[in-house]
C-alpha cells in the first residue's frame, strides 16, 4: 500500500504555507481547537494559533496515521470519524445523478470497487459543462475533506491515482481537463472549480490537511495535465481560494470555534478585564461571526450566518453533503436544513447512525 504523500514542509506547500494556515475572519492565523498537541507545550493548546514554527516541531498527520488510542479519544470528544472513499463515491454519484438527471455519469461501484467511465463526460441539453464547474457544493463538517478530494483513501490511507479520485473537486478538474481547448483555459476553469468547493471543520489540524489536499489535488492535475510544475503565482491563487472556501468554523454557531478569538480583536475594559471570567463560565463572551467568500456576483466576502439564516440572496449552494458529526445529538434532517435554505439538495452520510450508536455506549 503506498502511503499517503503529504509533506508540510515541503514544495509546494511551503510556497503557500503561510496562506494555509491563515483565517479569513479574523486575519490571524487558525488556531488549534484541540488539546491533541497540549502535552508538546504550553503553545500548542487548543486556544493556540497554529504557526509555520508549530508544524517544525509537531507532527501533524492524517488521521489514518494516528494510533488507535488517538483516534478513540478524538471520536468520543468531537465524534470525529472519516468515511471510506467508497462512502464518499456513493454520495457523490446520489448528488450527481440529481444534477445530470441519470446514474453512473462518471462510473461506477461493484461493491466498494470504483471503476471510473473511460469515455468523456457527457452532458444533457441545457446544461454546458461550465455549469457544472461553477456549481457551488459544500461539505459540512468536512474533516480532511474526503467528499471534496481522494488523493488517499480515508479509511486505509492509501494512495489514489488521479483517474480513480472521486471526490467533488477531482469531477470538476476532470471535467475541465475534458473539455478546455488549451492551457490559458484550463487554468483558468481550474481556478473556477477551486471556487466553487466549500468546506469548513472546527479542529485546525484537520482544516489545515483539508487545505493542503485541496492544493496537492490543483497541483497534480496541473502537473498531469500540463506537464508541468505550478508556479509560484498560480500556487498562491490557489491557496488564497482555498484559504477562503475552506474554513475553521463552529457549525453550530456559525463562528469561529471556542469564541476566544474575541478577546485578541476587542480592547477589554477594566469593568470587562474583571468579569472575564465570570463571562466564560457563562459562555457570554461574544463570538466572531465566520465569513466567507462569494467569487461571483459582487465578488465579496458575507457571514456564513446571514446565508444560512436566507439573508443573502447572491448566493447559495447547489448542493450540501457530509457527515453531521457536530450537529449530532441534535441532528436530524430538519435540523440540518433549519440552517440552510429549503431548496438546497442535502445529503447525508448514513455513517452517522453509528457514530450515534458510539457516542451513545
Amino acid at each position: 500500500m503506498a502511503s499517503i504523500e503529504m509533506n508540510l514542509n515541503a514544495w509546494p506547500v511551503r510556497e503557500v504555507r503561510s496562506i494555509l494556515l491563515t483565517d479569513r475572519t479574523t486575519r490571524k492565523n487558525i488556531i488549534f481547537a484541540t488539546d491533541s498537541y497540549a502535552d508538546k507545550g504550553p503553545e500548542y493548546g487548543a486556544k493556540n494559533h497554529i504557526t509555520a514554527q508549530a508544524l517544525q516541531v509537531l507532527d501533524i498527520c492524517s488521521r489514518v496515521l494516528k494510533n488507535s488510542e488517538e483516534q478513540q479519544i478524538r471520536t468520543r470528544k468531537k465524534a470525529e470519524v472519516f468515511t471510506p472513499a467508497w462512502m464518499c463515491c456513493m454520495m457523490n454519484n446520489h448528488a450527481d445523478t440529481v444534477w445530470f438527471g441519470k446514474e453512473d455519469v462518471f462510473g461506477h461501484l461493484e461493491g466498494t470497487e470504483w471503476v471510473p467511465s473511460t469515455e468523456p463526460v457527457q452532458f444533457p441539453k441545457r446544461k454546458k459543462w461550465q455549469s457544472y464547474v461553477d456549481a457551488r457544493r459544500l461539505e459540512i463538517t468536512c474533516g480532511e475533506a474526503p467528499y471534496l478530494t481522494s488523493r488517499y483513501d480515508m479509511g486505509t490511507g492509501e494512495m489514489i491515482q488521479i483517474a480513480q479520485r472521486i471526490g467533488i473537486l477531482d469531477r470538476k478538474l476532470r471535467i475541465v481537463s475534458e473539455n478546455a481547448q488549451d492551457e490559458v483555459e484550463w487554468l483558468k476553469w481550474a481556478i473556477r472549480s477551486l471556487q466553487a468547493v466549500y468546506g469548513y471543520e472546527y479542529q485546525g489540524d484537520n482544516l489545515l490537511i483539508a487545505r493542503v489536499n485541496l492544493l496537492l489535488t490543483f497541483a497534480e492535475c496541473l502537473q498531469e495535465h500540463l506537464q508541468r510544475d505550478a508556479t509560484r503565482k498560480e500556487l498562491r491563487e490557489a491557496a488564497r481560494i482555498i484559504s477562503w472556501n475552506i474554513w475553521q468554523m463552529d457549525g453550530l454557531k456559525g463562528t469561529i470555534p471556542m469564541g476566544t478569538l474575541y478577546e485578541q480583536n476587542h480592547q477589554m475594559s477594566l469593568f470587562e478585564m474583571e468579569h472575564a471570567e465570570m463571562d466564560r463560565q457563562d459562555d457570554a463572551i461574544d463570538s466572531i461571526p465566520c465569513r466567507i467568500y462569494n467569487w461571483r456576483s459582487k465578488k465579496k466576502s458575507v457571514e456564513f450566518n446571514a446565508f444560512r439564516g436566507g439573508k443573502n440572496g447572491t448566493m447559495k449552494f447547489d448542493f450540501i453533503i457530509g457527515n453531521a458529526r457536530e450537529v449530532f445529538g441534535l441532528t436530524t434532517r430538519n435540523r440540518i436544513n433549519k440552517g440552510f435554505p429549503g431548496h438546497t439538495p442535502l445529503f447525508l452520510c448514513p455513517e452517522i447512525r453509528a457514530v450515534r450508536h458510539r457516542m451513545a455506549a
